[in-house]
């Protein structure tokens, strides 16, 4: 599925939260309210990421290490439709402009012996 397919399917489900949410509890969630369910599924992907790494127990195995990281992209996905943000431009050349950071800082840097 490519990045604008995950974007759609990221909207659809976020389109059904907020017809549960309406109908549960009168309001959608809005853009400051996603950010902060951004940020507990960011701490929930640390702690299985400590898990995974032998730092600490945590119950769910990768299992819930992989729904932890859809979680956290299903997230990104809809916080930059909601800031109108093109993610896939933005990423590409974000990694471009990394990529060239590194390369310029890894040919000014002396060999190591």
């Amino acid at each position: 599925m490519d990045i604008e397919n995950l974007r759609r399917r990221a909207m659809r489900v976020h389109d059904r939260y907020d017809e549960l949410n309406l109908a549960k509890r009168g309001r959608a969630w809005t853009r400051e309210g996603f950010m902060l369910g951004f940020m507990g599924d960011v701490g929930d992907l640390a702690k299985l990421v400590m898990a995974a790494e032998g730092a600490r127990d945590v119950p769910g195995g990768r299992a819930a290490l992989e729904h932890e990281l859809a979680d956290c992209l299903w997230s990104v996905l809809i916080l930059a439709q909601k800031y109108n943000v093109d993610i896939e431009a933005v990423f590409v050349r974000t990694m471009d402009e990394l990529e060239k950071s590194i390369t310029d800082k890894l040919d000014a840097s002396p060999p190591t012996p």
